[in-house]
C-alpha cells in the first residue's frame, strides 16, 4: 500500500499531466471552437479526453506493468484548429471516428509494430533525446527570465539529488509553488469549480471531410505521436507489445469520438517523466507513476475547464523549470544510449539533431522526419 502512495510516483504523475495540459490545452479549445463548438461542447471535449486518457493509462499500465501513458494528439489538435473551420460539428465527429478506425486497423493487423521492429535502440534513444531537448533548454531560458524562482528550484533539485534523490523533483516543485505564491505570480482569482458534462453529437460523414481532416488526423497522430511514444518505451527498456497499445487507443477513440475525443495515442514527453529515475529508481515500479497520471487525468476530465484554468494560472517559468528538471536524467540517459555504439553514432546524431530542430514537412512533425533520416543514414553508411 505504501508503494502505491509513494510521493515520487504521485509527483511524477502530476507533473506529467501538468506539462501536458499547460502546453496544449489551449489548442484543444481552439480546435473545438473552429468547429463551431459552444462552451458546453468544449467542456465535453475535455471530459471525453480526460476520461479516455484515464482509462487507457491506468488500464494499460496495470495490465502490462509498464509506464504506458496516453495523451490526446497535440499535432492533431493543431491540425483541427485550422482544418475544422467551416466544418459542421457532426462531420468533424465523423472524421474523428474515421481516424480512430484507421488506428484500430493498424493495431489489429500489427502494421505499426512491424515498422517499429526495424528501429535500432540507438535511434529510438536519439529520437527521445531530440523530443525532450527543448524542455531541457527551456529550463535555462526560464532561468534568465525568472532568476530567483528558477534558480531556487534548480538549487533545491540538485541538493535533493545529493541527499534525497527520490524527492528531488517534488521538493523543487514545492519550493517553486511557495515562491510563486509569495511573489503573487499565481493568478487563480478567475478559477471556479465547474463540473464538465458530456454532450453527444451524432456523426455524419462527408467524403471531403474524411479525406481532408480524418486522414491527416490519422497520419499526424501515428507519425508524430505514436512513433516517438513507442520509442520512449523502447529507449527506457520496456518491450511492451505495440499492437495492443495502438489498438486500445483507437478503440477508445471510437467510443468517445461522439463526445469530442478526437484522437488518443501514446504519450512521449509526458511519458518520459513517468519513466525517469526520479519517478522510481526501480524501472519495474515506474508504472505506478503512469497510474497516478491516469487518476489526475480523470479529475481533469470531470472538471475540464476548471483544471485548464487552474494550470493556466501557474507562471510559465515554473512549469518550464519543473518539466526540464524532471526530464534531466532521461535526456542524459538517452544521449548516452544513442551515442554508445560508434557504428550507429552518426545516424543517431542525425536523428537527434533533426528531431530537436522542430522541423515540419507536409504537416508532419520533426520526430517522424528525424527517425526517417536516421534510418536512411544507417542504411547508406558503411558498417565498420
Amino acid at each position: 500500500m505504501r508503494r502505491l502512495f509513494s510521493v515520487s510516483h504521485l509527483t511524477a504523475g502530476f507533473i506529467a499531466v501538468l506539462v501536458g495540459y499547460t502546453s496544449s490545452a489551449a489548442i484543444v479549445f481552439q480546435a473545438a471552437s473552429a468547429a463551431g463548438g459552444s462552451a458546453e461542447h468544449i467542456g465535453s471535449w475535455l471530459w471525453a479526453l480526460g476520461i479516455g486518457m484515464f482509462a487507457t493509462s491506468v488500464g494499460l499500465s496495470l495490465w502490462f506493468k509498464a509506464p504506458v501513458l496516453t495523451a490526446w494528439s497535440t499535432p492533431g489538435a493543431a491540425l483541427l484548429a485550422v482544418g475544422l473551420s467551416g466544418v459542421p460539428m457532426s462531420e468533424a465527429i465523423g472524421a474523428f471516428l474515421f481516424a480512430s478506425a484507421l488506428i484500430v486497423v493498424c493495431g489489429v493487423f500489427g502494421l505499426f509494430e512491424a515498422i517499429m521492429r526495424h528501429v535500432p535502440k540507438s535511434l529510438a534513444a536519439a529520437l527521445l533525446a531530440g523530443v525532450l531537448a527543448r524542455f531541457g533548454m527551456a529550463l535555462f531560458t526560464s532561468l534568465s527570465s525568472e532568476l530567483l524562482l528558477v534558480g531556487a528550484m534548480f538549487a533545491v533539485y540538485f541538493a535533493g539529488r545529493r541527499w534525497l534523490p527520490r524527492y528531488a523533483v517534488p521538493l523543487a516543485f514545492l519550493v517553486g509553488l511557495l515562491l510563486a505564491a509569495a511573489s503573487g505570480m499565481i493568478h487563480a482569482e478567475a478559477v471556479s469549480l465547474t463540473l464538465a458534462l458530456p454532450v453527444w453529437t451524432t456523426p455524419t460523414f462527408s467524403l471531403t471531410t474524411l479525406i481532408g481532416v480524418g486522414l491527416p488526423l490519422f497520419i499526424v497522430t501515428m507519425a508524430s505521436q505514436n512513433v516517438p511514444g513507442l520509442a520512449v518505451l523502447r529507449a527506457n527498456g520496456y518491450q511492451t507489445p505495440a499492437s495492443p497499445l495502438i489498438t486500445w487507443t483507437g478503440v477508445t477513440g471510437l467510443l468517445l469520438a461522439p463526445f469530442g475525443g478526437f484522437a488518443f495515442n501514446l504519450a512521449a514527453i509526458t511519458a518520459a517523466i513517468c519513466m525517469s529515475p526520479a519517478a522510481d529508481p526501480d524501472p519495474a515500479q515506474r508504472y505506478r507513476a503512469s497510474v497516478w497520471a491516469g487518476v489526475f487525468y480523470l479529475f481533469t476530465g470531470l472538471f475540464g475547464a476548471t483544471v485548464a484554468a487552474l494550470f493556466g494560472a501557474l507562471p510559465a517559468a515554473l512549469v518550464a523549470a519543473i518539466a526540464g528538471l524532471a526530464l534531466l536524467g532521461t535526456i542524459g540517459n538517452s544521449l548516452g544510449a544513442a551515442l554508445a555504439d560508434e557504428r550507429e553514432r552518426e545516424a543517431a546524431l542525425v536523428t537527434f539533431l533533426a528531431t530537436a530542430s522542430g522541423m515540419s514537412l507536409f504537416g508532419i512533425g520533426s520526430a517522424f522526419w528525424g527517425l526517417l533520416l536516421g534510418l536512411l543514414v544507417l542504411k547508406v553508411m558503411p558498417t565498420r
